[in-house]
């Protein structure tokens, strides 16, 4: 069983690293006020430990927005390129079941499930893309309609030629360049 609670060192550790990451990048959420963010944080013991999870495995997360009917803050994975420690997965479970030879060891949706995170949908991925250029080397999993998957497909995503780019791709496929980014809700 994974423990979702971070000794205070991590705590302290995560939220210097997200205070440094939301002060360098302001262009992503002009309007919003770190104290109020850290506050929310420190509230929810459970979502820093999955932003923890998310900067552990390359996702370099940042708050990108906030939900005014919620009240939640929203976090997206920011590193340039597909984050490194989430690569070389298929879609699910089912898709890397269904492989007969070179299973990958992992798959992006339960990854995500383990990290507590969503994997970012169409929506999520175009918004990213407007804070800046993301996967113009690699490409990252997004969310999958099921319609979709029941057909075996997948679709992931990147940014080349200066365009948002969704494809798709048989779910039990995977790539070293290709892995998933999170999205979270705080």
């Amino acid at each position: 069983m994974i423990k979702k609670k971070l000794t205070t060192k991590e705590q302290t550790t995560i939220l210097e690293v997200l205070k440094d990451r939301f002060h360098k990048n302001m262009h992503r959420h002009k309007s919003l006020d770190w104290k109020a963010i850290e506050n929310k944080l420190i509230d929810n013991p459970a979502k820093l430990w999955a932003l923890n999870e998310m900067e552990k495995t390359g996702g370099e997360p940042d708050v990108v927005d906030f939900d005014e009917a919620s009240g939640d803050y929203v976090f997206f994975d920011c590193s340039a390129e597909s984050p490194v420690g989430r690569r070389s997965a298929c879609y699910d479970q089912v898709a890397q079941e269904s492989r007969k030879k070179f299973k990958p060891e992992q798959n992006a949706c339960d990854m995500a499930m383990a990290m507590g995170v969503q994997i970012m949908t169409e929506e999520d991925y175009r918004k990213l893309q407007k804070l800046g250029k993301f996967d113009t080397k690699t490409s990252s999993w997004i969310h999958t309609p099921a319609d979709i998957r029941q057909l075996g497909g997948a679709l992931f995503a990147d940014y080349r030629y200066g365009h948002v780019f969704v494809y798709h791709n048989g779910a039990d496929s995977y790539y070293a360049a290709r892995g998933f980014r999170g999205s979270l809700r705080v």
